[in-house]
């Protein structure tokens, strides 16, 4: 099994265009996996600024069916066609999966880096993905590693103690463009109840505003208040709210954009400056709004351009935790492929000497000379196979896995079948103290392998 990801972002393509990628975005894995063979797993990372796919292909031979597969979903789903599907996306193979994503989970390629709320995004994405029977085990390997390295890069770099995100880089931007700066006394609008609505309620308690009030589309602005404070607004009281307000917040990302008219509508007679702070992905603000009178306009591009860049020994260190996390999740990925190798290795001498131990047994019987006979094999045979095992781990450090199954194609005719990957390799049989495995089953006589060997 391979990785790979395609990955759509702030860095590479302009937000209106991920957010049409992103479109159908939670129904992708799936459908991925019930069109094509070529993709056996597929988790899907969509927030504010980045729409990523991480797959998982049966071989090297199926990446690019794989991401075809992808593609063609995702056309499917956005009404974008094909070609520019797979112009927008960067395709990443090898450790490039394993680096990019530990580098999205440590907030080390967010708008604002080091941000700690895309560490809970890749979490999400995983349990989605599990919940909805699309994650393969590779993936799942992946995505708690990158978890792991997250709050390593957390704990151990400056980059965890800043708390710096997006939502507080933007309210930062709201209280220097506001003629007061102190939030308690600010009176705030908020759309949505997502997880971004929740960082952000969560950022404007801290900073003392306590007049803030929600209303979601959906109808959820009841149960999210009731565990966040602040006030439900119903569609009718909207208007109103809108009218009174300092700060106007987007976190939502409905299809129904507020546009400019609204905005003049409802602020009618009001001569309070008001900031409105757009964090939805496909906008919940028209940007014409920026063009009205006493109305200043922060989206994610402000954010973005606005962040503070951090101290160059801190992102140094951060960035060689994930060089390492990823190398280290490479080499493990190559030694798990590598095991189906020397399973096959092991069962084929097994099958030599339980053929051998046949003709004995038909010859001699259960005598102490065939006992002799099979203690004296299994031992040459475990010595036999040390230094091929151990060649086998040093081969899949380096990356040349295939070097090796190609040998062992070559000299002993094996066809390597890799094991499945979502499941965890079967146990080896029970060993005794001497590391021999158990009898197999049906033979003609049992051995006595703690028995020492005797000079004949």
């Amino acid at each position: 099994m391979v990785l790979l990801s395609l990955v759509a972002t702030h860095s590479n393509v302009d937000l209106e265009t991920v957010a049409r990628l992103s479109v159908g975005a939670p129904q992708v894995p799936s459908a991925a996996l019930a069109g094509d063979r070529s993709v056996a797993g597929a988790v899907v990372l969509a927030t504010c600024n980045r729409f990523e796919i991480y797959a998982e292909a049966p071989s090297e031979e199926d990446i690019e069916a794989a991401r075809s597969a992808i593609v063609a979903t995702i056309s499917e789903y956005s009404g974008i066609p094909e070609q520019s599907v797979s112009s927008s996306f960067e395709t990443h193979t090898g450790q490039d999966v394993a680096e990019h994503l530990f580098a999205v989970g440590a907030g080390l390629d967010s708008a604002v880096i080091g941000e700690r709320e895309i560490a809970g995004q890749v979490r999400r994405a995983l349990i989605e993905a599990q919940g909805s029977g699309a994650a393969s085990g590779g993936l799942v390997r992946l995505f708690q590693a990158a978890s792991r390295t997250a709050k390593d890069v957390g704990a151990q770099t400056a980059l965890g103690s800043r708390g710096r995100s997006i939502v507080s880089v933007a309210l930062e931007l709201a209280g220097d463009l506001s003629e007061d700066p102190e939030w308690s006394a600010k009176t705030v609008v908020l759309f949505g109840t997502g997880a971004y609505a929740g960082a952000t309620m969560a950022a404007l308690r801290d900073k003392g505003c306590t007049d803030v009030s929600v209303f979601s589309s959906s109808g959820r602005a009841d149960a999210f208040v009731a565990t966040r404070g602040g006030t439900a607004l119903a569609a009718a009281d909207l208007p109103g709210a809108m009218g009174r307000a300092d700060v106007v917040i987007g976190c939502s990302g409905s299809d129904a954009r507020i546009d400019a008219a609204d905005i003049e509508r409802v602020r009618e007679g009001s001569d309070r400056p008001l900031v409105i702070i757009d964090l939805a992905l496909s906008h919940d603000f028209d940007p014409a709004v920026a063009n009205l009178d006493d109305v200043e306009l922060i989206t994610l591009e402000s954010v973005r351009a606005a962040a503070p860049e951090e101290q160059a020994d801190a992102l140094a260190q951060a960035s060689d935790l994930v060089r390492e996390a990823a190398r280290s999740f490479e080499e493990q990925q190559a030694t798990r492929a590598m095991n189906a190798a020397i399973v096959a290795l092991r069962r084929h001498t097994q099958t030599v000497l339980d053929a051998e131990m046949e003709r004995v047994r038909a010859q001699h019987g259960c005598t102490a000379a065939a006992e002799e006979v099979e203690f004296a094999l299994r031992r040459m045979v475990r010595q036999l196979l040390h230094v091929p095992t151990v060649r086998a781990r040093e081969l899949a450090a380096e990356g040349r896995q295939d070097e090796y199954t190609a040998a062992l194609e070559a000299l002993y005719g094996i066809d390597v079948m890799p094991a499945p990957s979502a499941a965890p390799a079967a146990p080896a049989a029970p060993a005794n103290a001497h590391g021999d495995h158990a009898h197999p089953e049906g033979a003609l006589c049992p051995v006595d392998h703690e028995r020492p060997a005797q000079s004949a």
